[in-house]
């Protein structure tokens, strides 16, 4: 079927849908395979529950003609999006990043919504299946839209770009994660810089923390505007207690994020906002009114210890920054949990043993949950949350100031009630 044809039945049934437990009026059903399940297999069940077209690419589940067969459903999915994206006159914002991406994303979504109808990734819908997903809920009502891209491989950046099509584009930095399928930094760096070569062959424009010597180096002769300590759009950090606060323009902008390295997410979404000509006291008031949720900076106060839960996510160099800039807050009794970092490949044993040195040199009371910390025969490790749970019913833990951090298959908010 040619995408144009499947254009016309998305554009008088908008709603995609890929779980057939979840079903919206006026929605087509893509049955999506994966390692443990055929979509196929659930094209009449969505159909029964009320879809009105279900794409498959096994004949045989071809019942009638609602369901509409195609060579493979997920290329279908990805041509429909890149269909539908070049329908749209709207400005679109592409951002990527080792950290702090999903954080710069929504900080720049509450700054953008002050004025305009404002389009984002939900979640963390960043790769070859979520930015087409999020490219379909993009309406003729939208004004403007920011697509969160993520990889573990070197050529998806660029693959998800063709889809999305981005006028901007946001590196936020350049660090170690995901090592095992970009094997070091180099690799990383390789597939960060595709988002930038996108935009550079189609004339658009960056906006690039001006304080970071990678991102100057690989972003030469690229149209840019820069935020940061210097640059176009320029700030300082304002100590707060425990939040991150940001001097600008005159303005003190009080935030619920928490530490230093928050900064540079701040800058970059006041950047951006100014861009597109929103005034400083909007932005300011944006800002301030974030707070950070599913397990992302989020501070808890759990009647017995107060608690930093930053528990999404985990590479060596989001644990360096958050441990650095917990050792300086000024808050009695504080301690870390933390998790096993994940998708290291090889590196894994050297850049936890790395860790371990960190918060030795920090000199902060820490617990380490996870194979990978348990391999380094190291005092205060748990092989998982459940060992590490049975110990604190024995020696529980009070009037403390808790920073838990780790990778999401270690699972760490499943602590948060024990604490």
């Amino acid at each position: 079927m040619k995408i144009s044809k499947l254009y016309k039945y998305f554009i008088k049934f908008p709603n995609i849908t890929t779980d057939s437990r979840n079903i919206k009026s006026n929605s087509i059903f893509f049955a999506l395979k994966g390692k443990n399940f055929n979509g196929n297999e659930y094209a009449n069940q969505a159909i029964d529950k009320g879809c009105e077209y279900a794409i498959i690419d096994d004949k045989r589940f071809q019942l009638d003609s609602r369901f509409l067969l195609v060579d493979d459903v997920l290329e279908c999915l990805q041509e429909l999006a890149q269909y539908h994206r070049e329908q749209l006159i709207i400005p679109i914002i592409a951002i990527t990043g080792t950290n702090g991406k999903t954080t710069s994303k929504e900080l720049i979504k509450c700054c953008l919504s002050s004025k305009f109808r404002t389009a984002s990734t939900t979640g963390n819908y960043n790769n070859h299946i979520g930015v087409p997903l999020t490219i379909l809920e993009i309406t003729k009502d939208h004004q403007i839209a920011i697509i969160e891209m993520g990889a573990n491989h070197e050529k998806e950046i660029d693959f998800l770009c063709k889809i999305a099509q981005p006028n901007y584009g946001i590196i936020t930095n350049i660090g170690k994660a995901h090592l095992e399928g970009f094997k070091n930094i180099d690799g990383v760096k390789r597939a960060k810089k595709e988002l930038y070569d996108y935009i550079h062959k189609k004339n658009g424009k960056i906006f690039i923390n001006h304080d970071d010597n990678i991102l100057q180096d690989i972003s030469k002769n690229i149209d840019s505007i820069s935020y940061g300590k210097n640059g176009d759009t320029k700030g300082e950090i304002h100590e707060g207690l425990i939040f991150m606060n940001v001097l600008y323009d005159t303005h003190v902008i009080r935030t619920n994020l928490i530490g230093n390295y928050q900064f540079y997410n701040i800058m970059l979404a006041i950047c951006v906002a100014k861009h597109f000509k929103i005034y400083t006291k909007e932005i300011a008031n944006a800002l301030s009114i974030y707070k950070p949720e599913n397990n992302r900076s989020q501070v808890i106060d759990s009647g017995k210890n107060t608690i930093i839960l930053d528990a999404y996510n985990a590479n060596p160099s989001s644990m360096k920054e958050m441990l650095e800039s917990f050792s300086k807050i000024e808050y009695p009794n504080k301690l870390c949990i933390l998790g096993d970092m994940a998708e290291l490949g090889k590196s894994s044993k050297n850049e936890h043993a790395i860790i371990v040195q960190l918060i030795n040199k920090l000199n902060i009371s820490t617990y380490f949950i996870g194979k990978e910390f348990k391999k380094l025969k190291i005092e205060n490790t748990f092989s998982d949350i459940n060992e590490f749970r049975n110990y604190l019913s024995i020696s529980p833990i009070t009037e403390s100031t808790i920073l838990i951090k780790g990778s999401r298959s270690v699972a760490l908010e499943k602590i948060v009630k024990h604490l």
